[in-house]
């Protein structure tokens, strides 16, 4: 589901300033960081740090940027003809190899895959059904990646590739447990499906009764699904970003997107892997993607 605040048009990179870069204000808030001029008005939802000096980002009108700099310069890569497409997601493996997933409901839902940096890139998923929407993806390794849509037929879906996102093919839905009324993963930052390790993975929901994650331990064949104690009970509430740092400590953000709503229960922390999740004992002040 399409939701969330949009990111900031200009690209920002962190690091210790370099000879002639601005450190901040003289406050020091804002030490360690500079804006660069992105060279495009779109804006970016997806960001994948390969390295201390390469990263991509990716957003609306179907634009993709590279640095292999550590963000001083940002290059234009977006894949031809993509303009009217809304990439939310992108999935890294260097300089040169990267997987961008665009959302939307039916064929406005693909997957873009580059092996050259950017200079040509395939067409590797259009998706056929106009009832599903591709949320996020996430990869184990750099052959074997799941992608995540909304609710088909009362079951989340799962598109799986093997080879590195050059094809893909839907999972069988049997081990999927049964999503609520009004359910759905947040399209908001590429993070509402994450994992760890080579077989584990989450994805979170919002938009119901109760804001929920799920979790397989077999890259997406059988989930489980616990409550996430996160505001819910309204289509703007839910989780709409996880992190993992190993197959058992993960944190889940999210709250109320609307600017003017309150998210005093926006962060929840996991220690067994997204079993059971507490609130954050100190969680941030407002929504969170």
């Amino acid at each position: 589901m399409a939701a969330g605040l949009c990111g900031a048009a200009l690209a920002a990179a962190v690091a210790s300033p370099a000879q002639g870069e601005p450190a901040g204000g003289a406050d020091g808030v804002h030490a360690g960081w500079w804006l660069k001029d992105s060279g495009t008005d779109a804006r970016f939802r997806g960001l994948a740090a390969v390295s201390r000096r390469t990263a991509w980002v990716a957003g609306t009108k179907g634009t993709v940027l590279r640095t292999r700099d550590g963000g001083r310069n940002w290059r234009n890569v977006s894949p031809p003809g993509a303009e009217g497409l809304e990439f939310r997601d992108i999935e890294a493996f260097g300089a040169r190899r990267a997987v961008v997933l665009a959302i939307g409901e039916g064929e406005a839902s693909r997957v873009f895959v580059t092996n050259d940096g950017g200079t040509t890139w395939s067409e590797t998923f259009r998706n056929p059904d106009p009832r599903a929407f591709y949320d996020c993806l996430t990869f184990f390794d750099a052959r074997h990646g799941i992608a995540l849509s909304d609710p088909v037929d009362g079951t989340y879906r799962i598109l799986g590739t093997g080879d590195g996102g050059r094809t893909w093919r839907v999972l069988p839905s049997g081990g999927m447990p049964a999503a609520q009324a009004g359910e759905s993963a947040f399209a908001a930052s590429g993070q509402c499906l994450v994992s760890a390790g080579r077989r584990d993975a989450w994805f979170a929901t919002g938009g119901a009764a109760t804001a929920r994650v799920f979790h397989t331990a077999d890259r997406g064949r059988t989930w489980t699904v616990a409550d996430a104690p996160l505001p819910a009970g309204d289509p703007a509430r839910g989780v709409f970003a996880l992190a993992f740092r190993d197959t058992r400590h993960g944190l889940a953000v999210g709250g109320d997107y609307r600017p003017d709503q309150p998210s005093p229960r926006a962060a929840a922390v996991t220690a067994d892997g997204g079993a059971a999740w507490t609130p954050a004992t100190q969680p941030p002040p407002a929504y969170r993607s």
